[in-house]
Order: C-alpha cells, then sequence, then structure tokens
C-alpha cells in the first residue's frame, strides 16, 4: 500500500499498520467481486489507492477547516481530525467511499452508508463484517426517501458524498440529514467553480451556506481536486427533499 502511504503522508498524516492491514484487505475484497458487481471502473492496484483510499480520505482536510489552528503534531499522528462519536452519513456510498475509509482511520465514527442498488449493499455489509467495523449502519435506500425520515433528517454532524450528482441537486440530497451547525461535504473535480456558483440559490434555500471551496493536489491524481464545504445554519423547508427524481430532473436551482 506504498502510494497510499506516500499520498497520505503528503497531507501530513499517518496510517498505523493495522489501518494499512484494513486498506489491503479492503482492496483485496474489491478486485474479488468485481467480476460479479459493477463496484468500480477501477481495478488496477495503484488506482484503488489512490483513486479510491487516498480520494476518500482527502475529507480529512476540510474536517479541520476553519479551526483556529492547523492541527497539532498528536493530532496527525492520530489522523482522524472527527470529534469522539461524531455522526456521518455517505450518501450514495457504492463501494463504499468517502466512508468506510474515513471509519479505518476514524474508528469512533458513526457511520451510516446509504445506497440504492442491492447488490452494492451487499458488498457494503460483506466489507463492514470483513473489517469488523462497529457502529455502521448499512441502509438500501433513495436519499429523496432516507431524508424525510424522522430518523435520519437532521440527525447528523457530516453528511458526505462523492461523483453522485451536480453540486444543486447534492445540496438537496445531503442537507436533509444534516443537523444545524453540521457540515455537508462533496468531493468535486477541476470544473467546480461554476458548479457551485449555480447551486448556491439551492443551498441557502435548504438551509445551508457554503463555507469554502478547498482545493487539492493529491499524489497520482492530475486534476485538481476540490473539496465543497456547506455549513447548516438553518432548518430545511418541509416540503425537501422532493421525491425521487425530482431533484436531478429539476434541479432546486431551476424549479419553478
Amino acid at each position: 500500500m506504498q502510494k497510499l502511504i506516500e499520498g497520505i503522508r503528503k497531507l501530513g498524516l499517518t496510517l498505523t499498520p493495522d489501518q494499512v492491514g484494513m486498506f489491503r484487505r479492503y482492496r483485496d475484497e474489491l478486485i474479488a467481486w468485481r467480476p460479479r458487481v459493477n463496484l468500480t471502473a477501477i481495478a488496477d492496484d495503484e488506482g484503488i489507492q489512490i483513486k479510491h483510499f487516498l480520494d476518500s480520505l482527502s475529507c480529512l482536510v476540510a474536517v479541520s477547516a476553519g479551526r483556529p489552528s492547523a492541527p497539532n503534531a498528536a493530532e496527525q499522528a492520530q489522523v482522524c481530525l472527527f470529534k469522539p462519536d461524531t455522526r456521518l452519513i455517505d450518501v450514495g456510498s457504492g463501494a463504499g467511499f468517502p466512508g468506510l475509509p474515513l471509519k479505518i482511520v476514524c474508528p469512533t465514527l458513526k457511520l451510516t452508508l446509504l445506497e440504492a442498488t442491492g447488490k452494492k449493499v451487499e458488498f457494503l455489509n460483506h466489507m463492514v463484517a470483513a473489517l469488523d467495523l462497529k457502529d455502521v449502519t448499512v441502509i438500501k435506500g433513495r436519499a429523496e426517501e432516507v431524508g424525510r425520515s424522522p430518523d435520519h433528517r437532521e440527525r447528523y454532524d457530516w453528511a458526505v458524498a462523492r461523483a453522485v450528482a451536480e453540486m444543486s441537486v447534492l445540496a438537496e440530497y445531503l442537507l436533509p440529514f444534516v443537523r444545524i451547525g453540521g457540515r455537508a461535504l462533496a468531493q468535486k473535480g477541476e470544473d467546480v467553480h461554476a458548479e457551485v456558483s449555480g447551486a448556491e440559490t439551492a443551498i441557502t434555500h435548504l438551509g445551508g451556506r457554503l463555507n469554502r471551496l478547498i482545493p487539492l493536489e493529491l499524489t497520482g491524481i492530475a486534476e485538481t481536486r476540490h473539496l465543497v464545504l456547506v455549513d447548516k445554519i438553518a432548518a430545511m423547508p418541509i416540503k425537501y427533499p422532493r421525491r425521487p427524481g425530482m431533484p436531478e430532473k429539476h434541479p432546486l436551482s431551476s424549479a419553478k
């Protein structure tokens, strides 16, 4: 797992030997399951380490955003910058990114993985068991439906997503889950600025406020990656999220 180790070191963090072993097992299971489940188009060892694991762990950069000072050496050594018992939901988790890598390095996270595809849910449950992870809940469902459930609506400190939808749509997927004072985090590529600018109306209407865009240069990834950090500052109007399919067909910024 040398590419992962080198990449996270450049972020100022380190992994323990046990964590490296868990990522090795995760990689092996991704490769083994690929012929029967369409988990990811990335199948080579280096690609998995960089484009899945390292990219997922780059979310940790956003956790310290807005702190009065940079993480100290002790915090860096621990890797995890989340507060103990932080509740985080990974929306549209797919093969577990970014949620499972974050859980591996942050064992006190109370993690929920939300995924709509049954075979991917099966893989997620398998990985949770294989890695012996505690306080992880896997839910089969759509964000528009689960986001209206009293058990999940505005119950999380963080809602995260990677490669799920345009930012105006993601706002309606993520912000229903976030408590006031919590944050939503979207992982995006290079062409993010126009996308985020077009989503600010939706973000504001849904009780959010754009905090910042964080550019990242990651080892082995040519394009600049971005973390879009959104603060939840007000309760979401009760009519949101809309029924399944509506946010994508009619993004809120253009909805009548």
